[in-house]
């Protein structure tokens, strides 16, 4: 896809954008709803996943055009090249005799070339053309795979709709991941800037007089200490923006701005977890099971419908015409037409129905066994996505009381240094906790919005329409 077509579509349906006015460029500002209305809508999986829908409804169709009439047109020409010979053995009439009775021509004494001629039956040119028609009448086969074709439609379906579950979650994830390292790259800005300060105040006093100078190179190493940490936080949202714009179905070069930080999610958390649910009956794995075990009866009765008879109409409607000599000359063409009933009921095949049979129900019996187990494993994986939930929910409340309070030592320092009541070192070390905190408690935001976006995919219950709608009610 262009890069430019898609950067002035977005920019007309999103109609939020923000302007850089050091470049004077304008960069759409992406939502996470928009996000993932782009990817559903761009998205090569989604694509190909819609396709196997349509390629599943065509072979649909294929089966049901076989319960109605086939009807053909065909031609033929051929040209003898030896006719075929006639003998006919008829008692008194003399030259028709048969080969067999040599020795009474010998005794007659009658030559036997002469008295052996066959008549030559049969015309030079032969032409046949007409039309042909069959329907089958009763076909019980034929039945129970229409109703087998209507499963794998909805089989069809509900992997089209496991495709997008899986990129909602993909795209989720790659959204909180940026968002992540950019609120990362926040903080560790902010940490350096703050080291930066502090660098350029020592340095200004060391030309005073008032420091040394390896209180200008103690600042100067803790500031350049923190620059690896840039630059890995600046390649962590680059890998994060181009695994979400892969998702997206953009070009990598494509620019966009997200909405808000991993705070803006803080604020109803809590009220989404109280809300969670653990009914996972619309859980991909298991509709698929379902409709999968469907499918498997449905192939059983398919089976069993092989030991009844079928019955076949068929009707022919043809023009022949034969002659002498050139083959483009005397046409005499007669037509003709039959119609007929063909009952056809097996009997013995070798025990090859017998054996079809037991495997479509050993298939069917394998399902059960198989939901079951599946059933189990995803009760767990909800019980624990559900326990990750509470247990970072916990670990956010804990880090924010956690940041106010690094927050309150760091100003409580701050202000102890510039009065010199404390050192250096004091005030890097509250620094340094301040830091961590913040990016503790966004880690443990980030772990959250994952562990909810797991029990969401597990659940089944994405509101996937409403995303679609997300992106094209803003047109």
């Amino acid at each position: 896809m262009n890069c430019s077509n898609v950067f002035l579509a977005l920019v007309c349906a999103l109609g939020s954008v923000s302007v850089v006015s050091a470049q004077s460029d304008s960069v759409p500002v992406l939502s996470l709803d928009q996000c993932i209305g782009i990817a559903l809508s761009e998205s090569p999986t989604i694509k190909v996943a819609d396709m196997e829908v349509s390629r599943v409804d065509y072979s649909r169709k294929e089966t049901l055009g076989q319960l109605l009439p086939s009807i053909s047109f065909g031609a033929s020409y051929n040209r003898t090249l030896a006719k075929q010979v006639m003998y006919m053995n008829m008692d008194g009439f003399g030259g028709m005799d048969s080969p067999d009775d040599e020795d009474q021509q010998s005794r007659a004494g009658l030559d036997r070339k002469a008295s052996d001629g066959g008549i030559k039956v049969g015309l030079d040119n032969s032409y046949n053309a007409g039309f042909t028609a069959s329907m089958p009448l009763i076909a019980p086969q034929l039945w129970q795979s229409m109703k087998l074709s209507d499963s794998q439609i909805l089989r069809s379906v509900e992997q089209a709709r496991s495709s997008r579950l899986e990129l909602i979650n993909q795209v989720k994830s790659a959204y909180y991941t940026l968002l992540l390292a950019e609120d990362s790259r926040r903080v560790i800005n902010e940490s350096y800037d703050m080291a930066k300060l502090n660098f350029d105040i020592y340095t200004k006093k060391h030309e005073a007089g008032a420091a040394s100078d390896y209180d200008v190179l103690r600042t100067s190493v803790a500031m350049k200490n923190i620059e690896p940490e840039l630059m890995q936080a600046e390649i962590s949202i680059k890998q994060a923006r181009l695994q979400l714009l892969i998702l997206m179905g953009l070009d990598a070069d494509f620019s966009f701005s997200t909405e808000n930080g991993l705070s803006a999610y803080e604020e109803t958390m809590y009220e989404s977890a109280l809300n969670q649910s653990r009914d996972y009956s619309r859980n991909s794995s298991l509709v698929l099971n379902s409709i999968d075990s469907s499918i498997a009866r449905r192939n059983v009765n398919i089976q069993k419908a092989a030991w009844f008879p079928t019955l076949a109409l068929s009707a022919n409607y043809n023009w022949t015409s034969m002659s002498n000599g050139s083959p483009l000359r005397n046409f005499r063409w007669t037509p003709y037409s039959s119609i007929g009933l063909s009952l056809s009921f097996p009997i013995f095949e070798g025990g090859q129905r017998y054996s079809r049979l037991k495997q479509a129900k050993l298939q069917a019996a394998e399902l059960v066994v198989q939901r079951e187990n599946l059933r189990r494993s995803i009760d767990s994986q909800v019980t624990l996505a559900i326990d990750n939930i509470n247990v970072n929910i916990k670990q956010i409340a804990s880090c924010s009381e956690s940041v106010r309070e690094a927050e309150r030592a760091h100003d409580i320092m701050q202000r102890s240094f510039e009065i010199g009541a404390a050192s250096y070192l004091d005030l890097r070390d509250s620094e340094l906790s301040l830091t961590r905190a913040r990016l503790t408690r966004f880690q443990a935001i980030y772990n959250f919005l994952i562990a909810q976006s797991e029990l969401e995919l597990l659940l089944g219950n994405a509101p996937v329409d409403s995303y679609t709608a997300s992106l094209n009610s803003l047109n």
